[in-house]
């Protein structure tokens, strides 16, 4: 399984942007969406998740700014983000964790990055 992220760009502070993520086939199981950022220099981190039964969170520093939300029906996480500010450019990167309920732990699986800049 592939995950297929879009939606990156280049914005001005104030802007919004909407990333989305697609498995590249449906993915059987218990499967938790979330999206990370890594900033050159900085570690990864999470920005959003949201679980199969649609419960979410959020960084403290985008909550009331970011939305992670998903359409089950086509397997695909959102992030909207508005409100950007210059520290939130970052490599984005989707993640899904998935229960397969074979009692073996969750597996990840990872999207190539996209890239959000912010300019002051």
């Amino acid at each position: 399984v592939q995950l297929q992220a879009s939606g990156g760009g280049s914005v001005q502070a104030g802007g919004s942007l909407r990333l989305s993520c697609t498995p590249s086939e449906p993915i059987s199981g218990t499967v938790d969406m979330n999206w990370y950022r890594q900033a050159p220099g900085k570690l990864r981190e999470m920005v959003a998740g949201i679980t199969s039964g649609g419960s979410t969170n959020y960084l403290d520093s985008v909550k009331g700014r970011f939305t992670i939300s998903r359409d089950n029906a086509k397997n695909t996480v959102y992030l909207q983000m508005n409100n950007l500010k210059p520290e939130d450019t970052a490599v984005y990167y989707c993640n899904a964790a998935v229960d397969y309920g074979l009692g073996t732990g969750l597996y990840d699986y990872w999207g190539q990055g996209t890239q959000v800049t912010v300019s002051s």
